[in-house]
């Protein structure tokens, strides 16, 4: 029997790059500009997100805690290659994960990376 999880994830429509850029650009002191190649989202010159060279997969910062969690909570959504193993990086196929999911992974990432006033700035809002 299906749980409520994975009939989730595989009804979930998927996030365009439009969508991502459109989220991303929400979050104060974010900076749109390449990473090998492809789109990369900094504040201040701290890696935020890139979309992988396959355009279907993001490089998102995260904690290693974090990562492992949603990994083995979603494998269909969120993954690792070895490549990433000793970044502070989660992989997420755009394809499998809803826009407000990936919203406030966004946020949590942008929270990892933002300068203290902004961050402040951010939550007295």
């Amino acid at each position: 029997m299906a749980t409520a999880r994975s009939k989730r994830s595989r009804t979930k429509p998927g996030v365009t790059l439009a969508t991502l850029r459109r989220l991303a650009m929400r979050l104060p002191e974010v900076e749109e500009g390449t990473s090998y190649g492809t789109l990369a989202c900094r504040v201040k010159g701290k890696l935020l997100a890139r979309l992988r060279e396959d355009d279907e997969s993001l490089a998102l910062r995260s904690d290693f805690d974090e990562r492992e969690i949603l990994i083995e909570a979603d494998p269909d959504t969120y993954f690792i290659t070895d490549h990433y193993r000793n970044h502070p990086l989660l992989l997420v196929h755009l394809s499998s994960i809803e826009a407000g999911e990936l919203e406030a992974l966004l946020e949590e990432s942008w929270r990892l990376v933002a300068p203290k006033r902004a961050l402040a700035a951010f939550d007295a809002r």
